[in-house]
């Protein structure tokens, strides 16, 4: 059936090969950037630039974990009816050799990072492998995959820090492991309630109460933590907790009245007061911590 209702022209194949990458994702690459506005870096272009390589080199890691996961999930997807015709494998848009190929390339890029950013690489390395238990077992483990989830964004705080070569507050870590645990948990929450468990095999082990408590267990600890380090660390960004509790209540609202969530991305870019909140955030941080540039 795909071979008579799939458009494959080359503009198709194309446009179909840069979905594969999922560039809409990218923005969770943002969190490399945490060490940079943190250590108050944001000013030096030297930092700047390494920071964006980071950034560049954590966005062609990804695209490959997403390009092995379509791989692997091809039939499965191909039977869901959604995936069936958003996911281009499935879809029969893009052909397996040319993921392949494309998978090829992007490993390449990473090959060629080892050589200018290599600590970083280092920690590429293990989001990959992390990435590839997760595709192949971990993903079918309750809670193992909300955690693993998670800890693929403190690595990406770890790759920012290891751009720059400075140290981060463990207050930092913690924060991001809990901020992203929330994530996470809300993601698994609207796949259940919206899909039910046949859209993921770990859905059959929960049930929406008990991730609704692991969200909320994980949003409070993203507050008392983040807070415990702006006191602690830096107390000029004392300005930022309030935005920091706005966002945790305008995304549970975006979850809960309307019925997003299930793609963090999507309910950010989505939701202009959401979105706003974000660049506040970001704005008032740099603000902060700028009078730190000139002394």
């Amino acid at each position: 059936m795909h071979d008579t209702v799939t458009d494959r022209s080359p503009l198709a194949q194309t446009l179909g090969l840069i979905k594969l990458m999922r560039p809409k994702q990218w923005v969770k690459n943002g969190f490399v950037l945490a060490p940079l506005v943190f250590s108050g870096s944001f000013l030096d272009a030297d930092a700047i630039g390494q920071a964006l390589l980071a950034v560049l080199l954590f966005c062609t890691a990804s695209s490959a974990t997403y390009i092995i996961n379509d791989l692997h999930d091809i039939e499965h997807d191909r039977r869901h009816p959604k995936k069936s015709r958003t996911r281009p494998l499935a879809a029969g848009i893009v052909s397996v050799p040319a993921a392949l190929v494309l998978l090829a390339v992007l490993y390449i890029v990473l090959g060629w990072g080892w050589f200018v950013a290599p600590q970083v690489v280092m920690v590429i390395v293990a989001y990959l492998i992390l990435n590839l238990a997760y595709t192949f077992v971990l993903k079918h483990q309750p809670v193992v995959d909300i955690f693993t989830i998670a800890i693929g964004f403190v690595l990406r705080v770890y790759a920012g820090a290891m751009a720059l070569s400075v140290p981060v507050s463990s207050w930092m870590f913690i924060t991001t492991l809990c901020l992203a645990l929330y994530l996470a948990a809300v993601k698994r929450r609207q796949e259940l309630s919206q899909n039910g468990a046949g859209g993921r095999k770990v859905l059959e082990k929960y049930s929406v109460s008990l991730i609704d408590r692991y969200a909320e267990m994980s949003a409070t600890g993203a507050l008392l933590f983040y807070s415990i380090f702006v006191m602690s660390a830096k107390p000029e960004l004392v300005i930022t907790i309030p935005l920091v509790l706005f966002g945790l209540f305008r995304y549970w609202f975006v979850v809960e009245a309307l019925d997003g969530g299930e793609s963090p991305t999507d309910a950010l870019l989505a939701d202009w007061q959401l979105l706003l909140v974000v660049l506040l955030w970001v704005a008032a941080c740099i603000w902060a911590l700028l009078p730190a540039q000139g002394a």
